[in-house]
This record gives structure tokens, sequence and C-alpha cells, in this order.
């Protein structure tokens, strides 16, 4: 039965539950914005042209006013994670979920050591950055509570981390995975494989192990990264803000496979010690123990996750934790498909290319993975893991399809107006996500079509100054060519055209 003891976001007297007509300026905004991206070769030209101009006096200055009226406009929430609260605040209202994404790259050459001594390292920066942002989260969702509701619920605003951006130099994360590589069976899953648990026992060493790539820099920069995180899973625990490992390059994911264990059995334990797996229904998410506090990123493309997810749920079974999940279909299949690629030595012959070669496959093993995912949270059995799930998809039959097993599992409710309700305990384990900027349509639909005790959908919200921003936007704009690729870019063109003939013509 569900529990229905609970105030609505979306029926909130802040929240009309139609989003408001955005100003004439920004569809403006967004339509240049689309059309610049449904041209593929001006987007693959965009880094070169970026640093070209920005290399010149005078051109620098007007291209940064350029991004920043359009693409940063469009794609970035601020220049600072407090910057961003408007936005978030205004998200809310609309019955949506902020995850932060801090996007600045990492220097080189402060990496190879041409900073000022003066200034912390820029991957301490970005430490000092998680932290802050995950204060700026906690304070808001402190600001949200309710009289009716407990803290420890309905907290809706979390924070990706990216493993490459808190490091000198990522060098380390590739000498550890191919390390890692190594040491396993590459012809039973494909590359990257799965983690063990026992992967970080290297760190402990003094001096790599001999043939192994690690060098003893190395291990002091990944011995000093774990450290960091352990200090920004502690801060995330104390102001209940959920932590999301974004996905990297695989040739860097083995390492980030095991980092994002470690981290996972040591702050997704129950503290209670004995969990009780109660059968349905569910009266209370104490029943169940804590969501969890660290996700990790599945990424559908690549050819092991059906193995990889199986053994996942099996690991966190077996050792009491929980499982936290950002399923995500991936973002560099052209990096990862080519022969070039730092992946290609470590894989095998029947294990390359490590992504599926046509997206009808990813596209199968995204369905294929959420609807397990789904099963395992309804636990049906009651011996299942703990498990919480972040869909992140712009594609709407996905979406239907997790709001569809969720109902079959007996955890959601349709109701006779066609929206969909959530167990409370449920609430607390699915959302689904989009990234700012992109398919505001179906965010809309999923806000206004499921009722929860929080906000079920999310906005994916990056955020840096412009300077430090350019590098990302360009680098994700040809990330995400499977996003704007396929018509999706000519799809959100022609929506906001139509916006704009709304906007002028309609009484």
């Amino acid at each position: 039965m569900l529990g229905l003891g609970y105030s609505l976001y979306a029926d909130a007297p802040s929240s009309s539950g139609e989003r408001p007509r955005p100003p004439l300026s920004k569809l403006i905004t967004s339509y240049v914005v689309y059309s610049m991206c449904s041209i593929p070769g001006l987007v693959d030209a965009s880094p070169a042209l970026l640093a070209f101009c920005t290399s010149i006096p005078g051109l620098r200055q007007l291209t940064e006013a350029f991004v920043r009226a359009t693409f940063f406009t469009q794609f970035v929430g601020g220049d600072t994670a407090r910057a961003c609260l408007p936005l978030v605040r205004k998200l809310r209202a609309e019955n949506k979920g902020t995850l932060f994404a801090y996007s600045v790259e990492a220097d080189e050459g402060e990496a190879t050591g041409a900073a000022s001594s003066t200034r912390k390292p820029a991957h301490k920066r970005a430490v000092q950055e998680m932290i802050r942002t995950i204060d700026v989260a906690g304070d808001f969702e402190d600001s949200q509570i309710h009289a009716d509701e407990t803290s420890g619920s309905g907290r809706r605003t979390w924070v990706a981390v990216k493993l490459t951006a808190l490091l000198p130099n990522p060098i380390a994360l590739l000498n550890l995975s191919i390390h890692l590589t190594s040491l396993r069976n590459r012809d039973s899953i494909p590359f990257p494989g799965c983690p063990r648990a026992d992967d970080l026992a290297v760190l402990k060493l003094n001096q790599p192990p001999p043939g192994s790539p690690l060098s003893t820099q190395d291990l002091v920069d990944l011995r000093d990264l774990h450290e960091d995180l352990i200090q920004i899973c502690t801060r995330a625990r104390a102001r209940d803000v959920r932590l999301i490992v974004d996905a990297e390059y695989s040739w860097y994911q083995p390492a980030v496979d095991s980092i994002s264990l470690s981290l996972m059995r040591e702050f997704n334990k129950d503290p209670s010690a004995t969990l009780r797996w109660l059968p349905r229904p569910f009266s209370s998410s104490a029943q169940l123990g804590p969501p969890p506090l660290v996700y990790v990123t599945f990424q559908a493309y690549l050819r092991r996750t059906p193995e990889y997810l199986a053994q996942s749920l099996q690991d966190a079974a077996s050792n009491r934790f929980a499982l936290g999940i950002k399923l995500v279909r991936g973002a560099y299949h052209e990096q990862e498909a080519k022969p070039d690629s730092p992946a290609f030595p470590l894989t095998t012959t029947t294990s390359w290319p490590p992504v599926f070669t046509n997206k009808a496959d990813t596209d199968r093993c995204y369905d294929a993975a959420a609807a397990e995912l789904v099963r395992a949270v309804a636990n049906a059995d009651g011996r299942g893991p703990r498990v919480g799930v972040l869909f992140g998809s712009h594609n709407s039959g996905s979406c239907a399809k997790v709001i569809d097993a969720l109902v079959e599992a007996g955890v959601a409710l349709r109701e006779e107006d066609g929206t969909v309700r959530l167990d409370d305990v449920v609430a607390e384990r699915v959302s689904v996500a989009q990234l700012y900027g992109m398919s505001d349509t179906l965010t809309d639909h999923l806000a206004k079509s499921v009722k929860a005790r929080a906000p079920f959908v999310f906005k994916y919200v990056p955020y840096g100054a412009l300077s430090e921003v350019m590098p990302y936007l360009s680098r994700r704009a040809i990330e995400n060519k499977s996003i704007l690729g396929s018509g999706q870019a000519a799809k959100e063109r022609k929506q906001t055209f139509d916006a704009i003939w709304q906007h002028l013509f309609s009484k």
C-alpha cells in the first residue's frame, strides 16, 4: 500500500503545475544555440575555433561575450554554485531537483608545475570547491524542510564528482587502470572489466610492483586523491547530500570503478549494522536503511554492463552496503571506438571495441539494465541489496519504461488522471535526470506526471567561471553528439521555434 501522508511538491502553492513561459530573449538564445548544434562540422571544429579566437587580444573579449550570451546561458547554471541558487530555487518550484556539476577542466600547465607556487594547485582548488558545493546544497535543502517532514528525506540537491579533475595529472588513473587490467582475465568480461574489493591494495605500497606502469609519484597522487575523496564523502554524509561519481573514458574506468567501490563500501553501509529486509508493503524508509550516499555511473554503451551490473548487485547484497547507480547511455562513443584510443592496448581481440557498435544495442542494454534495477529497488523477494538509482536519459521512451516498470512492480500507482504516485520508500531511491538546457519538454512532463514526497526528476547543472568552463563546453558538445545528433538538436530547435511563434502570435 502506498504511503500518502505527505504534501506533494507538485501540488505546492508556489507551483501552478505549468512552467512559466520563458522570455522571448531566452527562446531566441536557445534557437541560436540549437541551430549551431545542428551543424556537425561546427561542433567538431569548436575547440579549435575557441582556442584560436581566445588567443587574439580584442577578439578574445568578443568571443567570451558571445559564448556567455549563448552556450553558457543555455547549458551552464552560473559561475559558482552559490550563483546557481536562483536557478535551483526556480527548479524546485517547478518540482525538479538539481545535480551540481563543477565543470572546470584541469590546467595542464599547473599539473606540470608551471603555476605560481603561491596558489593552491588546480586539483586542490577543485577539492575545496566540491566541499563548498556540498555546503551550498546542504544549506539549500535545510531551508526546504517543512514541519511535517524529517531532515533525512526529500533532499534533492546532489553533487557530481569527476575524479580526473581531482588529480594533478590524470595519467595516474590511466596507469592504475593498466595495472589493474594486467591482473584480470580480460577474456571473461569485456574491457574495462569489473572492480574487486582488493584493487586498491597497491596504494599501500611504498614502491610500485615490478613491471607495473605505476610510478612512485602515481602512488602518492592516488593516495592523496583517495584521502581527498574521503574528506568529500565525510562532508557529504554530515550534510546529507548525495554524491554522483561521474564516468570517464574507458581507459580510466578500471581505476574509477575500484575507487568508487571502495567509497560505496565505506559510506553506503547501514549505520544500524543489521539490515531488515521486509516484504511489501513498506511503512517507512527506516525499514530498509538509508538510501546510498555515493553513486557510481554505469554506461550502457559499454559491452561489459550486463555482467558488471550483475556482479555489483551480488557484491552489495553479500557485503551489506547500498548500491548507488547512475545509469546513462554514455557520452564518449566516438572516442571509444577509435583504434588509436588508449583503451586499445588494454583490450583483447574479443573485447574490442569496448562499446557497442550500433545504438540499437546500447538502447537494448540500457532498457534491460533499467528493468533489472527497478526489480532490485522493488526488492520483491526480500533478499536483494538496497539500491538507489538515478536514470540519466533524454529518451522519452526509456523514461516511460521506467515509470511503467515501477507501476508493474507495485511500488507506484497510476491514478485515473494518468499521473503516477510513487511509494514513499521508492521515492527516496529512484529518480530521473536530464542535462540543464536540454529536453526541457521531457523534464516538464516528468515533473508534472510523477507525484512523490520529493522531486522525481533532476536537472544536471554544470557551473564554473566562463573562462574556465569554455573548454568544457566545447568538449561536452563533441562528447554529446550522441544526444545532439540523431535529430535531437533539430528537434529542440523546432520546439523552440514553435515556442517563439506562440510567444509572438498567440493571444
